[in-house]
């Protein structure tokens, strides 16, 4: 099994039928925290909704937990995205149910059956980033930070090999960004998950300094020197 998790050479990366990035060659490796940051409007997006199949990749190739994205479609998406976690801004918790709640629906929509796997599955992500009894509270009942980490632990349901998080610190306060920041690295270490985290929080990326993409000017720049 190979160690890369993510593969793209001469891509070019369109949003309909607009050039947004062009000659894409990235590479990531199992367990290895990368920053992927830009001014908005410069790609960002794109490229990480190139990654979880949300935009087909129509010229170069690319491979991502060993899916071709080349020939992904709507049939073969839902597999592709079994294999990642995806971290949001806003969090996306369903608020008329509980933690628990929460989590069994994404198991369930992603072909779980057995309920006392689920509520296994359940107690371990939540173990994992720290909320090991909160599972009963409702997203409404909890601060910035715990629904952050309630979103973290969706994203370890189905064990992925890799997770995308997209502004996961924008909506928090700095003490509580340095509690996620630390968690995520504490993940990619502890397990192995690569991650790639979209970013405009340069405090925190010269607290906790990895590896950085930059897109800019239609091009995506590896480990780019990053002014702050």
């Amino acid at each position: 099994m190979s160690d890369k998790i993510v593969e793209i050479t001469n891509a070019n990366i369109y949003q309909g039928d607009n050039l947004v990035l062009e000659d894409v060659n990235v590479t990531v490796n199992k367990g290895e925290f990368v920053y992927l940051v830009g001014k908005t409007g410069t790609g960002k997006s794109s490229l990480l909704k190139t990654l979880y199949g949300d935009l087909q990749l129509k010229q170069g190739n690319g491979t991502v937990v060993g899916f071709n994205l080349k020939e992904m479609d709507w049939k073969k998406v839902p597999f592709l995205r079994r294999n990642l976690g995806v971290v949001f801004q806003d969090f996306q918790l369903l608020t008329d149910r509980n933690v628990n709640d929460n989590l069994k629906f994404v198991l369930r929509a992603t072909g779980w059956k057995d309920e006392k796997l689920m509520d296994e599955k359940i107690a371990d992500v939540l173990d994992k980033v720290g909320l090991k009894s909160k599972g009963f509270k409702m997203p409404f009942e909890m601060s910035g930070g715990e629904q952050q980490r309630v979103d973290i632990a969706r994203a370890l349901l189905n064990s992925p090999k890799l997770i995308l998080a997209d502004e996961p610190t924008g909506n928090l306060d700095p003490e509580t960004s340095d509690e996620i920041m630390q968690l995520l690295f504490h993940i990619c270490r502890d397990y192995g998950t690569a991650i790639i985290m979209a970013t405009h929080d340069y405090i925190v990326i010269s607290k906790y300094p990895a590896r950085t993409l930059k897109t800019e000017r239609g091009r995506v720049e590896d480990n780019a020197t990053i002014s702050i």
